[in-house]
């Protein structure tokens, strides 16, 4: 049965499994946590979804309401937030204190969940909280505790063996090159640089997290056997880690026709691209949590124009919405929109990205390398520029070079965290790099070869659809 003739949470009442997720903050993390809970809502599966309270953003506040709306079956269960002093953790992400909030009030999670889901099944919890989640789950609930890792493979890896290598080298922090056993070798340069830092709350969380995430019952993860093959051996043959708990690859996951939002109305995005030939259209994005210098946009700007390529830009200038103020033609500068008009689309609005990447008018996409972002690329096809912004980016990035579906410009680097002033790519060599992939053959041939292996992965008898089955009888 389709997901769109199944609105429901499954067979409340008749002995089904009841799963209690528990997730995090940031729609990067947000996302695969509704799709992979609107999948198994349609597999006779009931379920709770713990809300934290209050959400960090009007965009996951409405998420939150889109899922409830579509599934009314799905128990919401209210989680108020203790009060949360970040005075201390002065320059950090946002979205680190958010989930430093959720961790110190993760002990109010045991009484929660056993008086608003009595019978629970196991706990599915998001990878930034498993250090907290974990030993509620197991010790207090004695309930067995899944985490949903919302990276890709090679990242999981990374985070499972740091601890062994941090052990190995005496120290506190990233000192050097990680030699992940049974992947790959990950250069200083490639692992997130957030970890050079010994006293940053992100290494902190990634080092307890790392710890604690061996002790799971099992790890979830967005991806796919022909995408990540090398990573997803290692972990299950315990060759990163001895006694590594069960990976299930289970995606790609993919929004259902009843979560979708709709996008296609008269001026939107998705109408524009529906006038433009197809894969004739870059789609440029660098994800939620990434904003760009304004040199650099002025830059990516330039590029675009002299690329000669039709574009759809979603620009972000602020990494929380709320504080973007700025006007479209201050940002961009004087006569741009009336340069590129007919040819590019630019907006700062919420772009339904799946959407936008299903299209047939969009022949490349210029991305941050986000995994979300890579695994919707890679699910319908499309060409890749890979420009790695911070965090796992980097890691990430290998994945699209290694699977042929995408380049990676490893020189372009504009988040340099410890220098006032960030390398700025130029636009000649932006808008040569864009029209040189957008004409590359062997790319587009890898991306749709990689499209099939997805189709593959999660239809009946796929390794996607086996590994998602395999889980859900664990629970029985």
């Amino acid at each position: 049965m389709s997901p769109a003739a199944m609105p429901s949470s499954g067979n409340q009442g008749s002995g089904a499994p009841l799963l209690v997720f528990v997730p995090s903050a940031g729609m990067g993390h947000l996302l695969p946590f509704t799709r992979f809970i609107t999948a198994v809502a349609t597999m006779g599966v009931d379920i709770s979804v713990v809300t934290a309270l209050p959400t960090v953003s009007q965009a996951e506040a409405e998420h939150f309401a889109g899922l409830f709306a579509a599934f009314p079956a799905i128990r919401r269960i209210d989680f108020n937030l203790l009060p949360f002093d970040a005075a201390a953790f002065a320059d950090t992400e946002p979205f680190f204190l958010r989930w430093e909030s959720l961790r110190r009030s993760a002990h109010l999670l045991g009484p929660l969940i056993a008086a608003a889901a009595p019978g629970a099944s196991a706990v599915i919890t998001d990878v930034t909280l498993a250090s907290e989640v974990i030993p509620v789950a197991k010790n207090e609930l004695k309930l067995p505790c899944h985490v949903l890792f919302t990276s890709g493979a090679t990242v999981l890896a990374f985070l499972a063996y740091f601890p062994v290598y941090l052990d190995g080298a005496n120290a506190d922090h990233l000192v050097g090159d990680v030699d992940v056993p049974g992947v790959r070798r990950l250069p200083f340069d490639h692992c997130p640089r957030v970890l050079r830092n010994p006293d940053g709350l992100f290494t902190k969380q990634f080092i307890v997290n790392g710890r604690e995430i061996a002790k799971a019952d099992g790890i979830l993860i967005n991806t796919f056997d022909a995408l990540e093959p090398e990573a997803l051996i290692g972990l299950r043959g315990g060759k990163v880690v001895p006694g590594f708990p069960p990976v299930f690859a289970v995606g790609p996951l993919k929004s259902t026709p009843t979560t979708a939002r709709s996008s296609d109305k008269a001026g939107s995005p998705i109408a524009w691209l529906g006038e433009q030939p197809a894969r004739s259209v870059v789609y440029v994005a660098f994800g939620n949590c990434n904003a760009a210098a304004q040199k650099q946009i002025r830059e990516i700007s330039a590029g675009l124009e002299a690329s000669g390529c039709l574009f759809l830009w979603v620009v972000k200038t602020t990494i929380l919405d709320r504080e973007d103020t700025a006007e479209l033609r201050d940002v961009l500068g004087d006569g741009f929109l009336g340069r590129v008009q007919g040819r590019g689309l630019v907006t700062k609005e919420w772009v339904d990205q799946e959407a936008v990447l299903k299209h047939p008018a969009v022949g490349l996409f210029l991305s941050h390398a986000g995994w979300g972002s890579v695994t919707e690329a890679a699910a319908y096809g499309v060409p890749m520029l890979a420009w790695p912004t911070l965090g796992d980016h980097k890691i990430i990035a290998t994945v699209i070079r290694s699977g042929g579906f995408g380049v990676w410009m490893e020189h372009w680097s504009w988040q340099e965290e410890d220098s006032e002033e960030r390398s700025v790519v130029s636009g000649a060599e932006i808008g040569e790099k864009v029209k040189e992939v957008m004409g590359d053959e062997a790319i587009a041939a890898g991306a749709a070869r990689m499209r099939e292996e997805a189709a593959k992965a999660v239809a009946p008898g796929g390794s996607s659809y086996r590994s998602m089955h395999e889980f859900l009888a664990m629970l029985s």
